[in-house]
């Protein structure tokens, strides 16, 4: 690749807002409003672009920015997380509401200025689509009429398509925003297995250890001690977490419900989701999740899966700011 003051964001072919430079490693630096920010890419993935349709787009833009909320500065487009966002289901409507009052927040210099959102070239325009999975202004007017409703902005929010005046972040919508901080800065991840004795070996040298070398905390259901309805206590810890591992391999009596059951769970609150199997029951997977990309494992070679399963993590979710401290 060469070195280039201007061009088009490859996935959004809109105009640079910055410089892009080659890096040392192949990949390129992009700063793109419509992606959200800085962001590098190599020449696998760049040629992979071609292929996504706008709703994927979007899906793939989501990714970069919950990485940067999550502390990843320059989060990196790599084949797998394009294929990732072609299977992700759309942000629930509240939450792009919410994700755009979060990025109302963080452009506002000081508490009480105004943001003049322009038409859909204004980088404050494709900043808020960006943050908000949205199309053009037209869903950020209507977005923004939802938190207006709610008392989270002030402002000249017209009732015409596009006509997006001025906006204020009011003091409740600040509260707010606190208060959704406190819920997703999370760096656990949930993994969801069999617990039969044969799978201890693989998670503790595996599993556990991999999520460890990104930064993460592993959430095992069945180490965790605890007094209340197990059903109740799954669903809790994965809502707290920020992704979930989900290992399909079983024993003799069959398919575990309970995987399949928290992994659907976690994809229908759009957290990102990563699937694993011995080699030897791929066969087995039921047909709902073998379109999903497994990694699969021997026992015999679980450094291999350990190193995979880093790499897929920081792939798709990014690296935790954690990574290299100490984990318990």
């Amino acid at each position: 690749m060469t070195n280039n003051n201007s061009g088009t964001c490859p996935i959004w072919e809109e105009p640079y807002s910055a410089t892009a430079s080659d890096r040392v490693d192949g990949t390129i630096l992009i700063n793109s409003d419509r992606a959200g920010g800085e962001y590098v890419i190599g020449e696998s993935a760049w040629l992979n672009l071609g292929n996504l349709e706008d709703v994927q787009k979007m899906r793939l833009t989501t990714r970069l920015v919950d990485q940067r909320l999550q502390g990843t500065v320059t989060p990196k487009v790599t084949p797998e997380l394009i294929e990732d966002a072609k299977n992700k289901p759309p942000l629930p409507v509240h939450e792009r509401a919410e994700r755009l009052l979060r990025y109302l927040a963080k452009k506002s210099g000081n508490i009480g200025d105004e943001l003049d959102i322009g038409d859909d070239s204004d980088p404050l325009c494709q900043g808020s689509m960006a943050w908000s999975e949205s199309t053009g202004s037209e869903e950020i007017l209507f977005l923004a009429q939802y938190l207006q409703e709610r008392g989270w902005i002030n402002g000249d929010v017209g009732d015409n398509l596009g006509a997006v005046g001025w906006i204020q972040v009011s003091v409740e919508g600040y509260s707010h925003i606190s208060d959704l901080s406190s819920e997703r800065n999370s760096a656990q991840c949930f993994v969801a297995m069999w617990f039969g004795e044969e799978m201890n070996t693989p998670y503790e040298q595996g599993i556990k250890p991999a999520i460890e070398a990104a930064g993460y905390t592993s959430m095992r259901i069945d180490k965790k001690e605890h007094s209340n309805k197990i059903d109740d206590e799954i669903i809790a810890e994965i809502r707290r977490s920020r992704f979930l591992v989900a290992d399909f391999t079983h024993g003799d009596n069959g398919a575990r419900g309970g995987v399949y059951y928290e992994a659907g769970f976690a994809h229908g609150l759009n957290l990102p989701v990563i699937f694993s199997c011995r080699e030897d029951m791929f066969d087995k997977l039921h047909f709902d999740t073998r379109q999903y990309n497994h990694i699969a494992w021997k026992n015999e070679n679980l450094d291999e899966f350990r190193k995979n399963l880093t790499n897929r993590i920081e792939a798709l979710i990014g690296e935790s700011p954690n990574k290299g401290q100490t984990t318990t």
